[in-house]
This record gives C-alpha cells, sequence and structure tokens, in this order.
C-alpha cells in the first residue's frame, strides 16, 4: 500500500503508524481465518470438535485425545446404514488402531444361532487406547441379538525367535507387564 502513496506521504510518521498497525490486525485476521478454516475438517479440528460431537450428540470427554474424539465422531458419520460386515469394518477401521478384519460365528454350533460378530485388530498389535467408545459405537449400530468380540494381535514369540523383532522393538512399544505377558505363543 504504501508503493501507491505519493513520495511525501511514505516518509510520514503518521502514516507508517497507520500502516503498522493495519498489518498487525491484517496478519491476526489471517490467523483466526485459517484456525476457522482449519476446524472445518474434523481431521484438522481442535476446539470445533465439540460442535461435532455436539451436533452428533457424543458426550464430550475433554480427557481424551483429539486424535480420540475425532476417531468416535468419525465412526458416528460413517455408522449409518444396514449394520452388516462391511459397516461395522467402516467404523471400526475410522478408529485409532486402523485395519480390522470382521466375521461372524457361530460360537455354539446352534442350529438357529445368534452369531457372534468378531472384530480382529490387524492393522497394529495392541489394544486401540480407545477401545470403549468403539464399542459403544458398535452396541448402537449392531443387531441386539448379536454379540461382539475383540482380538487383538500381538508380537508372537516364533518373530522374537526370527529377529522379526528386538527388544528395542519392544521396548518402543511401551507395553504393560501384562500386555507383554499375554502376547501370542505360536
Amino acid at each position: 500500500m504504501m508503493n501507491h502513496l505519493p513520495i511525501f506521504m511514505r516518509k510520514s510518521k503518521v502514516f507508517l503508524e497507520l500502516f503498522n498497525a493495519e498489518e498487525q490486525e491484517f496478519n491476526q485476521l489471517n490467523v483466526v481465518r485459517e484456525d476457522l478454516q482449519s476446524q472445518l475438517s474434523v481431521d484438522t479440528a481442535t476446539w470445533g470438535l465439540d460442535i461435532y460431537e455436539k451436533e452428533l450428540k457424543i458426550k464430550t470427554d475433554k480427557t481424551k485425545t483429539f486424535e480420540e474424539r475425532r476417531s468416535v465422531i468419525k465412526s458416528k458419520w460413517r455408522g449409518f446404514g444396514k449394520a452388516d460386515s462391511k459397516l461395522i469394518q467402516l467404523v471400526a477401521e475410522s478408529f485409532m488402531n486402523g485395519q480390522v478384519e470382521v466375521r461372524y460365528e457361530n460360537p455354539n454350533g446352534e442350529p438357529n444361532p445368534p452369531y457372534s460378530i468378531i472384530v480382529k485388530f490387524i492393522g497394529t498389535r495392541g489394544v486401540p487406547t480407545n477401545l470403549e467408545d468403539l464399542q459403544n459405537l458398535i452396541e448402537e449400530i449392531k443387531p441386539a441379538h448379536k454379540g461382539i468380540e475383540f482380538e487383538f494381535t500381538y508380537i508372537t514369540w516364533n518373530e522374537l525367535e526370527r529377529g522379526t523383532f528386538t527388544w528395542n522393538d519392544i521396548d518402543s512399544m511401551d507395553l504393560t507387564r501384562n500386555e507383554f505377558e499375554t502376547l501370542k505363543v505360536e
């Protein structure tokens, strides 16, 4: 803007102070605009998550991380439609710990079984931090007569013996003693 002023005005302290003040205001407006724009996507929202949760009738829990809250919101959005294995898989995969395999299983071999829905986490190892939220969402969308079970993938002793994983790898996974002791043995 200074370049559009006559030369004698470009040296004016009044105009310099005025333009400096305007520059600060424009910079602040840009920060606010960018923040507001980031709230329009669940993947980048922070304070906007409260609005998404209210809209979807999800109880806001500020003790959860942004990622956990985003997972619940995405799952709730995806959780509409026929409650088949594809829908349950879509909902489960929107959570942290990603990739899952969903199958139905007849637990007792009965002629008209109630079938259980088995959700196996195969994308990463261990138990997702927000498993309770996932359980609640699946309970909302699955048929009431079907049970739900979760299976988790852990490091096997054979993987350790083959050198697929080292003790440093395990240490970096931050497993509790109980989680470590329940590693699957092939």
